[in-house]
């Protein structure tokens, strides 16, 4: 069983399970992404996605495929042909070289053993990281108490 991707506009809109890839698709398609974008002529491109792809890492010990596994409104990068999730902060930075996901623009703070023993954790807080005029900046995580 495999899963594939309808994107429009470089987003994707929905997530399919579909036939593996090493089943021959019908007559006249060169694979089974073909095969399903006619089934989608709404859609610019159909593509595979591989459910144990996360972080560009397979979590089964295989060969990682397309970055990550793609979500109804995950990005499709054409050019280097992955899909990274939507960024959830306008200051974090994507990376293109390694994972293809995103990751603050400054690093998270060590939790104290007190803090810890307290169930104390780090949130990004983006108003805080914007407001920051230090530079380079240095604000952004602020410490929050699970309940």
């Amino acid at each position: 069983m495999a899963h594939y991707a309808f994107i429009k506009d470089n987003i994707v809109t929905e997530v399919i399970v579909g036939k593996d890839e090493t089943e021959t698709a019908p007559d006249g398609f060169a694979d089974w992404e073909e095969y399903y974008l006619t089934k989608r002529p709404d859609q610019d491109a159909c593509k595979r996605t591989s459910y144990n792809t996360v972080g560009n890492t397979h979590t089964d010990g295989g060969t990682p495929f397309r970055g990550n596994y793609a979500s109804i409104g995950s990005i499709y990068d054409e050019v280097n042909d992955v899909f990274y999730p939507v960024k959830e902060y306008n200051s974090w930075l994507i990376s293109e070289e390694s994972n293809w996901i995103y990751y603050p623009p400054i690093s998270k703070p060590e939790l104290t053993e007190e803090q810890f023993s307290l169930n104390h954790f780090y949130a990004w807080d983006e108003d805080l990281y914007q407001a920051d005029t230090n530079n380079p900046k240095t604000q952004g995580w602020v410490i929050v108490t699970e309940h």
